[in-house]
């Protein structure tokens, strides 16, 4: 859990990097998610459309983050989550999530720590923006 008194604006938190992402663990994803789009677990199919091959469904990165944000605040203490995709994610790639602390404030006697995120892989390459706010000790 966060601690609302050791924190403040600009802090960067420690990261969390999960990867490299296989193609099984893709098509995993799609059954667990109950995705049939074929551009995540269907190579020929996906070349045909364009695409050098399978990729990730944006919701297994936006699960990555979810995963972080709940082992930096604690289960239960997420308040908001808002994210938006900003590339593809390719398998072998290996995703680092990362928080900086944007604010933190007081309201209706709760502490919360506002928090800028973002997912990027091993060249730096931004995946995922969004924001959070979680309730801190």
């Amino acid at each position: 859990m966060l601690h609302y008194d050791q924190l403040d604006e600009g802090d960067v938190l420690a990261t969390h990097r999960r990867g490299p992402i296989s193609k099984p663990e893709i098509a995993a994803y799609s059954r667990a998610a109950g995705d049939p789009n074929p551009m995540h677990v269907d190579e020929e199919f996906a070349k045909a459309s364009g695409y050098p091959g399978v990729f990730a469904q944006g919701m297994l990165s936006m699960g990555y983050l979810g995963q972080y944000l709940t082992a930096l605040a604690g289960i239960g203490n997420v308040k908001l989550l808002q994210s938006r995709f900003a590339k593809i994610t390719w398998p072998d790639e290996v995703i680092t999530c990362r928080a900086t602390v944007t604010g933190k404030r007081i309201a209706d006697g709760d502490r919360l720590i506002d928090l800028e995120l973002t997912t990027e892989n091993q060249a730096g390459e931004v995946k995922i923006v969004g924001k959070a706010t979680v309730h801190a000790a």
